[in-house]
C-alpha cells in the first residue's frame, strides 16, 4: 500500500481531491485497476463488543481495506470512483458499493457516496435484483475464493477486445488515427509498476506478410531517429532507368505524360526493397519539377494505395525537399495537393513532413509555419497532434521517426530549434483545443524559462505564453512561480495581461 500513500494524502488534504487524484494517476502511470484491487483487499478490523454478563472486549471483523480508513476519506475515494468509473471494472465497483451498503459501520456520507457509485455503474440497483448474478454480488465475502473470482474479473477487464486479433492488415483500428494492425505486428511488453508482472500483447500477422515484416523491421531499427539509411547498391539497369526518369520529368510539359511517368516509377519501385526504392527516388529527383507536376506526381505515385512506408517515401521525395528550402508562401496548387494527400496518408504526413520540417536545422520560418498549421488543422485528429507534440518535446531521438532522403539530412537537425514561427505554430495547435500531456507542458514551460531573455521583446513569444496559461491552466498551475518569472522577463504590451492572468489562478 506504500505506493498509494501520496494518493491517500490527496484524498485527505486536497480541497478538490477528484481532479488531483486523476492527474496523479496519469503522472505516476499506475494502473487504475490495481488501486481498486487494493481497496477491496481483505483486512481485519477490531470492533468493541459488550454484553450484560461480560466486560467489553475486542472482536475481529473481516472487511475490505477501504473500510479501515476514516469515513471522510472513504466518501472522497468513493466519489472519485464514481466520477472516474470508466477507468475501472464495473463489476468490481458494484461489489465495493454493495458491501458498503450492507455494512452498518459507515456514516451517512459514505452510504450516500456508495449509493451514487452503484447508480453510476449499474442501470438498476443490484440490491433490488433477484437473479443469480445479483445474488452472487450480495453474497460476496472476503474469502480466498472471492479473491480468485476478483482476479479473473480484473483480467477480463484488462484483456484485449475479442475483435482485435481477427482484423486483417487492411482494416483501420481507429478511422481518425493513422494506426493499422500492421503497426502492432511487433511483440512488445509492458510491465506492471506495482507487482512487476509482464503483460504480452499478441502479434497480429498473416501468413503472407513475412516479406513486408522484413522491410518494416529495416525501417524501425535504424539509429538517430531516421526511418531508413537508404544505403543500397542498385542494379545498373534500374539505375539507368531512374536517371532517365529524371530527364523526362524536367522535359515533360503535359499532365498526361507526367501521369504515365508516375505510373512507371511506381511500377519499378513496387517490387524493390525499402533502401532501393529510396535510392531510385533519390536518382529521379522528383522534387526538381515545378509545383504543378509535383502535385500530379504526388497523386499518382502512390498507385491508389495507402501502404506505408511507400506513401511516406513519396512525400519525402516529392514535397519535403521543396518545403525544406521554402522562404516565401507556398503556391496554392502545391498546398492543395499536400492537404489532399495528408488527409489520406496521415502517418506519412507526420513522419515525412511534420517531424523533419519542425526539426529544420535553421528552425521553421513563417511560410513553413503556415503550411504546417494547415496540415495540423485539416488533416490530423487532436489526439494524434497531442502524441506528436509529446514525442517532439519529451521523446527520445528514436521516438521521432523522421523519413528523409540522405541528400536532405543536412537540413534536418536532431534537436528542436526555437524560432518565433515555432511559437506561432504551437499557439495554433493549442487554439485547436489539443490536449497536451503533463510532461509536454512541463517541457514547454522549462523551455520558456530558458528562452525568456532571448525573446523578451517578441510579441509572438508573449502571445504563446498567454495562450499556454489560458489553455493549459490545470497543468500549468504548479509552475506558477516559473511562469511569473518568465512573464516578468518580457517587455511588451502583453506583459501586464499575462501577469494579471497568472495572478487570478
Amino acid at each position: 500500500m506504500e505506493d498509494w500513500v501520496s494518493l491517500l494524502e490527496i484524498f485527505l488534504n486536497s480541497p478538490c481531491p477528484e481532479g488531483e487524484a486523476s492527474l496523479w494517476l496519469q503522472k505516476q502511470k499506475h494502473q487504475s485497476s490495481s488501486f481498486l484491487s487494493h481497496l477491496i483487499k481483505p483486512s481485519n478490523i477490531a470492533l468493541s463488543s459488550s454484553s450484560p454478563s461480560s466486560s467489553p472486549k475486542q472482536v475481529m471483523k473481516r472487511c475490505m481495506l477501504i473500510e479501515t480508513l476514516p469515513h471522510s476519506i472513504q466518501s472522497r475515494i468513493i466519489s472519485f470512483l464514481t466520477i472516474e468509473n470508466r477507468r475501472f471494472c464495473s463489476q468490481t465497483l458494484q461489489l465495493l458499493a454493495t458491501n458498503i451498503l450492507k455494512s452498518e459501520q459507515h456514516d451517512f456520507w459514505v452510504q450516500k457516496a456508495a449509493h451514487n457509485l452503484l447508480d453510476a455503474v449499474s442501470p438498476e440497483n443490484p440490491l433490488q435484483k433477484s437473479n443469480s448474478k445479483s445474488n452472487s454480488i450480495l453474497n460476496f465475502n472476503l474469502s480466498s475464493s472471492s479473491e480468485e473470482e476478483e482476479e479473473e474479473k480484473e483480467e477480463e477487464f484488462e484483456a484485449l477486445p475479442n475483435w482485435l486479433p481477427s482484423l486483417t492488415p487492411t482494416d483501420s483500428l481507429l478511422p481518425w488515427l493513422p494506426l493499422s494492425p500492421r503497426d502492432l505486428r511487433t511483440n512488445f511488453q509492458c510491465s506492471n509498476v506495482l507487482d512487476g508482472s509482464i503483460v504480452e500483447i499478441p502479434v497480429i500477422k498473416s501468413d503472407n506478410e513475412e516479406e513486408d515484416l522484413t522491410q518494416s523491421a529495416e525501417i524501425e531499427t535504424v539509429p538517430i531517429g531516421f526511418e531508413s539509411n537508404c544505403v543500397a547498391t542498385l542494379d545498373p539497369e534500374i539505375e539507368n532507368r531512374a536517371v532517365a526518369f529524371k530527364t523526362q520529368l524536367l522535359t515533360f510539359d503535359s499532365a498526361t505524360k507526367t501521369i504515365s511517368l508516375a505510373n512507371e516509377i511506381h511500377h519499378l519501385c513496387r517490387d524493390l526493397e525499402v533502401g532501393d526504392r529510396l535510392a531510385v527516388l533519390g536518382l529521379t529527383e522528383p522534387w526538381e519539377t515545378d509545383d504543378e507536376n509535383a502535385s500530379i506526381l504526388l497523386t499518382h505515385l502512390s498507385g491508389g494505395t495507402k501502404e506505408f512506408p511507400w506513401s511516406g517515401e513519396v512525400l519525402c521525395s516529392v514535397i519535403l525537399p521543396k518545403l525544406l528550402i521554402l522562404h516565401e508562401p507556398a503556391s496554392r496548387v502545391l498546398v492543395t495537393a499536400i492537404i489532399e494527400y495528408c488527409n489520406v496518408h496521415k502517418r506519412a504526413a507526420v513522419d515525412s513532413l511534420l517531424f523533419p520540417l519542425v526539426l529544420h536545422k535553421e528552425g521553421i520560418n513563417t511560410p513553413l509555419c503556415d503550411v504546417l498549421t494547415r496540415i495540423v488543422r485539416e488533416c490530423l485528429h487532436p489526439a494524434h497532434i497531442s502524441a506528436f507534440c509529446q514525442k517532439l518535446l519529451c521523446g527520445e531521438e528514436r521516438a521521432r521517426r523522421v523519413m528523409c532522403l540522405p541528400c536532405h539530412r543536412c537540413l534536418v537537425s536532431e534537436v528542436l530549434v526555437w524560432t518565433e514561427a515555432l511559437f506561432t505554430l504551437l499557439q495554433n495547435i493549442l487554439n485547436q483545443n489539443v490536449y497536451l500531456t503533463s510532461d509536454s507542458v512541463d517541457r514547454l514551460i522549462s523551455m520558456l524559462d530558458e528562452m525568456a531573455s532571448r525573446f523578451s521583446k517578441s510579441l509572438k513569444f508573449g502571445n504563446f505564453l498567454l495562450c499556454l496559461v489560458n489553455k493549459c491552466a490545470p497543468l500549468s498551475k504548479i509552475h506558477k512561480i516559473t511562469l511569473m518569472k518568465v512573464a516578468e522577463g518580457t517587455n511588451t504590451f502583453m506583459t501586464k495581461s499575462i501577469l494579471s492572468k497568472l495572478g487570478t489562478q
